[in-house]
């Protein structure tokens, strides 16, 4: 039976906290002016990253938070993206995971949907 630990999201110009367990960045793009010490990330999981459509089409509108949840969460799905959701799987199971993101609302961002999906 695997323990699951708690699943954080965080912007990836905060910084880092000794609480952030494994710290992972799931944006497609790197976050623009931060160096790479800065960031203190343990991973960058870009694969796990919504569409470029879908990122387009998104605009982190708060308006369409809700279908932009649905339709990544069917991406989700796509095989390149489930082996890295079980990944992600596998140390929320072990440790604290933080996902994180540069957009300026991660309340509305792809690592709070992973965050609800692997919670």
């Amino acid at each position: 039976m695997s323990t699951h630990h708690e699943v954080r999201v965080r912007r990836a110009y905060e910084e880092p906290e000794d609480t952030d367990g494994v710290r992972v960045l799931v944006d497609r793009l790197w976050p623009r002016g931060l160096a790479k010490e800065k960031a203190a990330l343990d991973e960058w999981c870009k694969q796990i990253a919504p569409s470029s459509d879908l990122r387009t089409w998104y605009r982190h509108d708060p308006d369409r938070f809700g279908e932009f949840e649905r339709r990544y969460r069917e991406e989700l799905a796509a095989p390149e993206r489930t082996e890295a959701l079980e990944h992600l799987r596998e140390i929320a199971s072990t440790r604290t995971l933080t996902l994180i993101t540069a957009t300026r609302h991660p309340e509305i961002s792809e690592a709070e949907v992973l965050a609800r999906v692997l919670s």
